[in-house]
C-alpha cells in the first residue's frame, strides 16, 4: 500500500468526512451546466434515473424550473427529463460554469478539467466502519491507515469519528472510524450518530467489522444494516479466537445466505486486512461475484404489515432516497422518531402513519410484546437460523480460559483489594522505577545549565535561558518518566480488559452515590487527562448519569498534576511516597463522591439507568499498542513543553525580570520587586490564609492555563535563589526555602495543603472548555466557582486545624 497518508478529526456530527464540497443536482441554477459524479438512492428509484442516462460522466443541462420552482428540466443524452429536486439532490455532480474553476490548470476547456475531476473523484472510495464496542474497529483502522489511534479492550474507546486517507490499487480510500455500537435504533447518541451518518453523508461502502468469537450478538447490527441496504462487506475480526477454540464456520456459505463478502481479518496483527482492501475495490467497481441484496424474513404476520406500510411510501421513492423503502416501513412499525419526523412532511403522512399504527397495535396484541422485541425476536431467530447451517460450536472450555482469571479478580472478597493493591503498585512504580531515569534527566539539565552559565557573559540573556527557558521547562521535563509509567499501566487497564471489570467491582457503589458503574471507566481515563474522560462520557445513555459524571472528573487527579505531586511528595515525604500520593488521589474520589451526592440530591433524580454493559475475555495487550500509547503520550507531552510551557516560563521570567533594578540587590529582592512579585502579593491576602506565600499564589494562578506550569513557575521562582549555583533539583531548593527569620518555610503540613489545594481547584482551559461543550456553558462556569471554592474552604480547614493538632 501506498505510505501517502493523512487524517482528520471529525469533532463533531455535522462535520463533512470529504474535503471537497459536495454539489447537488438539485443546486444548480437554470441555464448551467454540471457533469454527474456519484448517484444516490436506493432500489427503483436509482436504477430509473441511471436508466435515464444519469450515470457517472453525463453532462447535464438544466433547462429552466418549472413556474412553481419544482420541478425542473434538465437535457441529458439528448432527452429532456423532468425531476423533483428532491429527486434531484440524490445526484452528486460537478459543475462545469468558469466560475467554478477558477483556477482551471487546463490550456484546454472546462470540460475536459472536469472530465479530469470527475475521474478523479470518480477513483475516491469512502468506507464507514460499523461494528459493535470492541469488535476490533480502530485496530482494523489503524492497520489499513497507518495510523496511531487509540485502541482498548472496553466499549466506548472511539468517542467520535476519525477519518483516515490513503491509496489503494490505484483508488484514494477515505476509511472513517464510527463509534462502535450494539444496533442503529435511537437509545444511545452513538447509534443515532452511526445511523445518521450512514443515511446522511451516503458512504459508498459500508464495511461491518465482527467479533468472530461472538457471532451471535454482533450478527444483530448486521441484520439492522441489511435491512439499511448499502453496499456492504464484513470483516470477519479476530478469526484467529475463533480457530484457536476449535469452531468451525462455512464462510462461503454464510456469505452466499447474507448477500455481501465476508473475509476473515485478525486486526491486531493486520492478517486478511489487504484482502479486505480488494473486495472494497472489486465492491466499488461492481466486479464482486457475492453481491445481492436479501430481505431478512420477519415471518407472515410482519411481512404483512411491511407490505401495507410500503404501499402508500413507494409514491414517495425519491423523496424518500435516503432510506430504502422497505427499510422506512419497518421503521415506521417500530415507531422510530426519526423516519417518522421524515415522513410527516410528505402529503399523505395521516394515512401512513394511521397504517403504521394498526399494524403495530395489532403485532403487539398477537404476540403480547412491545414492537422493539418482536422485531429483536425475529432477527435473532433469523441470526441463528443462519448459523445452524453454518456455524459448529468448538469447546466451551477453550472459550472460557478468556474469563479465567475473573474467579480472582471479580470475586466477591478480592475483587476490591486487587483493585487497591494494582493501584497502589502503578503509584508507588511511579516513584521508584521512575527515579533512575529522572535522576538521569536531572543530571543532564544541571550540566546543560551549569554550560550555558559558563559559556554565555552575565547578563540578560544568560538570566533567560539558565532561569527561565532551562529551570522552567527543566523542572517539568524530568517527571516524564514518571508519566510514561503511569500511562503504561493505563494501557495495560484498557487492553487487557480489566477497565470494564472495574466498572463491574464499583457499580454497586456508584450507584448509591448516584452515579453510574460505568461512570468509573471515565474516572480510570481521567488519570491520563480530564478532556478525554469528559468526552467518554458519551458512552453514558442517561444525561443526568452523563452530567454527573462529567462535574466529578475535574477531581479526579490528571497526568497534569502528576509533576506537582511528584514534586512535593518527593521532596517532603519521601518514606511513605506511594501511599501519600494515592491517598491524594483517593481524597480526589471522595470529594467527587460528595460533590455527586450533593448535585444528585439538588439537581437531579435518584433514579438511574440499569447497568448494562460488556465484559469482553481477557486479552494479553500487544506491544505495539502499548508502545504507541506511551509513545503518542510522550509525544504530547513534548509538545507542550516547546509549546505552552515553553512560552509560560519566557513570560514568567519577563514578568520576574522587569523591571530590573540597576542597584546591587540580590535576585530574591528583584523578583519581589519585578511586576510578579506585585502580582504575587496582591493576591497573597486571598492565600495567605491558607499557609502560602506569594510564590505559591502566582504559581497556582499560572496553574489555570495548565497544571504543568505551576512547577514551571516555581521553578523560575525559586531559581533565583542566590544560594544555588546554575541549576539545582528543585525539589532540594523547596526543602531548603527559608522564610525571613531564616527557618524552613515548607513543612511536609503546607505542602499536603498546596497539593490538596492544587487537587480541587479549578481545572484546566481545556477540560472546562470540553465540559462545556459536552454537558454546556452554564455547568462549565459552576464547576469553575464550585471548585476554586471547595478548594479554598477546605484547604483552610486543614490548614488552621493542622496547626493546632500539630
Amino acid at each position: 500500500m501506498n505510505k501517502d497518508r493523512k487524517i482528520e478529526e471529525l469533532e463533531n456530527s455535522n462535520t463533512q468526512y470529504l474535503d471537497e464540497p459536495r454539489l447537488l443536482l438539485s443546486e444548480m441554477k437554470e441555464h448551467t451546466r454540471c457533469m454527474i459524479l456519484k448517484v444516490h438512492g436506493h432500489g427503483g428509484f436509482r436504477h430509473r434515473i441511471m436508466e435515464l442516462g444519469f450515470v457517472r460522466g453525463e453532462i447535464v443541462d438544466v433547462v429552466k424550473n418549472a413556474p412553481l420552482l419544482d420541478p425542473v428540466e434538465y437535457r441529458i443524452m439528448g432527452s429532456h427529463v423532468s425531476l423533483r429536486r428532491s429527486e434531484a439532490a440524490n445526484i452528486e455532480v460537478v459543475s462545469l460554469e468558469a466560475d467554478a474553476h477558477p483556477d482551471n490548470p487546463f490550456n484546454g476547456t472546462i470540460e475536459e478539467h472536469v472530465t479530469h475531476e470527475v475521474e478523479e473523484r470518480g477513483k475516491q472510495i469512502t468506507v464507514a466502519l460499523v461494528g459493535n464496542p470492541n469488535c476490533g474497529k480502530t485496530s482494523f483502522f489503524n492497520f489499513a491507515t497507518g495510523l496511531r489511534e487509540k485502541v482498548g479492550n472496553y466499549s466506548g474507546v472511539t468517542v467520535s469519528s476519525k477519518t483516515g486517507t490513503f491509496h489503494h490499487e490505484g483508488y484514494t480510500i477515505n476509511m472513517v472510524d464510527l463509534p462502535g455500537t450494539y444496533s442503529l435504533t435511537e437509545y444511545t447518541p452513538e447509534e443515532l450518530y452511526v445511523r445518521e451518518f450512514l443515511t446522511e453523508q451516503k458512504p459508498d461502502i459500508v464495511l461491518n467489522v465482527v467479533d468472530a468469537g461472538n457471532l451471535e450478538r454482533n450478527l444483530f447490527l448486521t441484520t439492522q444494516l441489511i435491512d439499511q441496504n448499502p453496499l456492504m462487506l464484513m470483516a470477519l475480526n479476530m478469526y484467529d479466537e475463533l480457530q484457536r477454540s476449535g469452531s468451525q464456520l462455512d464462510i462461503q456459505q454464510l456469505s452466499a445466505m447474507l448477500g455481501f463478502p465476508i473475509v476473515p481479518t485478525v486486526a491486531k496483527n493486520g492478517t486478511g486486512i489487504n484482502d479486505v482492501l480488494g473486495a472494497i475495490v472489486k465492491l466499488y467497481e461492481h466486479q464482486h461475484q457475492i453481491t445481492k441484496h436479501i430481505h431478512i424474513n420477519y415471518g407472515e404476520d410482519v411481512e404483512r404489515c411491511i407490505r401495507q406500510i410500503r404501499t402508500p411510501l413507494d409514491f414517495h421513492e425519491a423523496t424518500l432516497a435516503a432510506y430504502c423503502n422497505r427499510y422506512a416501513a419497518l421503521k415506521l412499525l417500530e415507531a422510530d422518531k426519526s423516519v417518522t419526523e421524515t415522513v410527516s412532511a410528505l402529503p399523505n403522512s395521516d394515512e401512513i402513519l394511521q397504517i403504521a399504527k394498526q399494524c403495530r397495535e395489532r403485532l403487539e396484541h398477537e404476540y403480547r410484546n412491545d414492537i422493539a422485541t418482536i422485531i429483536s425476536d425475529l432477527k435473532y431467530g433469523f441470526i441463528r437460523g443462519a448459523l445452524s447451517e453454518t456455524f459448529k460450536n468448538g469447546d466451551d472450555q477453550k472459550k472460557q480460559l478468556g474469563y479465567a482469571l475473573d474467579v480472582v479478580l471479580t470475586n466477591r472478597w478480592l475483587g476490591i483489594p486487587v483493585l487497591l493493591l494494582f493501584m497502589w503498585l502503578m503509584f508507588q512504580a511511579t516513584f521508584t522505577i521512575g527515579a533512575y531515569p529522572q535522576q538521569w534527566i536531572e543530571m543532564g539539565i544541571e550540566w546543560l545549565a551549569n554550560l550555558i552559565h559558563g559559556i554565555l557573559p552575565a547578563g540578560m540573556l544568560n538570566d533567560l535561558l539558565t532561569d527561565g527557558v532551562i529551570s522552567g521547562v527543566g523542572g517539568v521535563l524530568v517527571f516524564l518518566p514518571n508519566i510514561l509509567i503511569l500511562f503504561f499501566f493505563i494501557s495495560l487497564l484498557e487492553d487487557t480488559g480489566y477497565m470494564a471489570r472495574a466498572a463491574f467491582i464499583m457499580d454497586k457503589f456508584m450507584h448509591k452515590i448516584g452515579l453510574h458503574g460505568k461512570s468509573f471507566i471515565p474516572y480510570i481515563i481521567g488519570l491520563g487527562c480530564g478532556v478525554p474522560a469528559i468526552m467518554a462520557t458519551r458512552t453514558l445513555e442517561n444525561p443526568k448519569d452523563r452530567i454527573l459524571t462529567i462535574l466529578t472528573i475535574p477531581f479526579i487527579s490528571c497526568s497534569a498534576r502528576l509533576p506537582v505531586y511528584l514534586l512535593f511528595v518527593g521532596a517532603f515525604f519521601p518514606k511513605n511516597q506511594g501511599l501519600v500520593l494515592m491517598g491524594i488521589y483517593l481524597i480526589g474520589v471522595l470529594v467527587a463522591i460528595v460533590t455527586s451526592l450533593i448535585i444528585n440530591k439538588v439537581a437531579f433524580k435518584k433514579a438511574t439507568d440499569q447497568f448494562v454493559m460488556e465484559l469482553p475475555p481477557y486479552r494479553f495487550p500487544t506491544l505495539r499498542n502499548t508502545l504507541i500509547h506511551m509513545w503518542d503520550k510522550s509525544v504530547m507531552y513534548l509538545k507542550k513543553m516547546g509549546t505552552v510551557i515553553l512560552l509560560a516560563s519566557v513570560i514568567i521570567w519577563a514578568l520576574g525580570y522587569f523591571p530590573h533594578s540597576t542597584e546591587n540587590v540580590t535576585k530574591q529582592q528583584q523578583v519581589e520587586q519585578s511586576f510578579i512579585g506585585r502580582l504575587g502579593h496582591t493576591v497573597e491576602p486571598v492565600v495567605r490564609p491558607l499557609g502560602f506565600d506569594w510564590k505559591m499564589g502566582v504559581s497556582l494562578c499560572t496553574g489555570l492555563a495548565a497544571k504543568e506550569i505551576i512547577v514551571s513557575t516555581m521553578g523560575v521562582l525559586y531559581g533565583a535563589d542566590d544560594s544555588a549555583e546554575g541549576t539545582v533539583a528543585l525539589g532540594t531548593k523547596l526543602h531548603e526555602a527559608t522564610d525571613s527569620m531564616g527557618t524552613p518555610f515548607f513543612t511536609p503540613l503546607k505542602a499536603f495543603c498546596f497539593l490538596l489545594f492544587i487537587l480541587l481547584y479549578f481545572p484546566c482551559i481545556a477540560a472546562i472548555t470540553a465540559i462545556g461543550r459536552e454537558a454546556n456553558w452554564k455547568w462549565a462556569a459552576f464547576t469553575v466557582c464550585y471548585t476554586t471554592m471547595l478548594a479554598w474552604l477546605i484547604t483552610f480547614l486543614v490548614w488552621q486545624v493542622g496547626n493546632l493538632i500539630i
